[in-house]
């Protein structure tokens, strides 16, 4: 068996005196498309910002091929090799396209180049001089993906990618996060549309009330799908 490229045991973590995770326990094999499901306010984004250090207490273990990071700041996670892609994209309204993508700092040998990148997102290209923040919310998206493939990251982690975008955007995004997995890179992504989720993922993950309630491989889905929907409520 392949062992896991990131490993999530008993995580735990509080907003100030609020307890939002409560032991969360999960695997990323490498090279798959991972997905953590759930309804609003369950604790997947919690998640994604405790595996990258951005939750200041917390607790349990967040291995990265077996190396534990649940004690170093973000920085140092981000170091070595797992990159965040937030819901709010965070792209700097001062700068330019262009700008925005020669920004992030080579944290590993693999970078995506300047080419390579607008091989992958043409219209980046195309509106390389406009201002990051003038773009289309689909735009927003691929930029943010963008940046964060510059750095040399091999794990990605994607907070809701498809949040707010129309239908063909969002089976753009899906395309090509389908090829980044064929690129060999490993996804974690936090996704409200199932339909998307489903078709990209390769496993689930079910969070409720900040605990993982059930796993389902793509081989299962189709067999349990209503008893996925009661988890999401959709």
């Amino acid at each position: 068996m392949t062992e896991p490229v990131l490993t999530v045991e008993g995580l735990e973590a509080w907003y100030g005196e609020s307890h939002i995770l409560h032991g969360v326990s999960f695997e990323v094999p490498p090279g798959q498309i991972v997905t953590l499901l759930g309804r609003n306010g369950a604790g997947k984004t919690t998640t994604l910002r405790s595996i990258m250090g951005l939750v200041k207490k917390r607790k349990g273990s967040v291995r990265h091929q077996g190396e534990e990071l649940i004690a170093l700041p973000a920085n140092r996670i981000a170091r070595s090799g797992i990159a965040y892609c937030p819901e709010e994209r965070g792209i700097f309204s001062s700068l330019n396209v262009k700008e925005n993508l020669q920004l992030p700092p080579t944290i590993a040998d693999g970078g995506m180049s300047l080419d390579r990148v607008y091989e992958l997102f043409p219209i980046l290209k195309t509106r390389g001089a406009s201002q990051g923040t003038k773009l289309s919310g689909g735009e927003q998206q691929m930029l943010a993906i963008a940046r964060i493939l510059r750095t040399g990251a091999r794990i990605l982690l994607l907070d809701e990618p498809t949040e707010g975008l129309a239908p063909v955007i969002v089976q753009q995004i899906g395309t090509i996060i389908t090829r980044l997995k064929e690129e060999g890179f490993t996804i974690l992504l936090v996704e409200q549309n199932f339909r998307f989720a489903e078709k990209t993922g390769d496993l689930h993950y079910v969070v409720e009330h900040g605990e993982v309630v059930d796993r389902f491989e793509r081989a299962q889905v189709a067999g349990n799908r209503d008893k996925i929907t009661r988890y999401l409520g959709v």
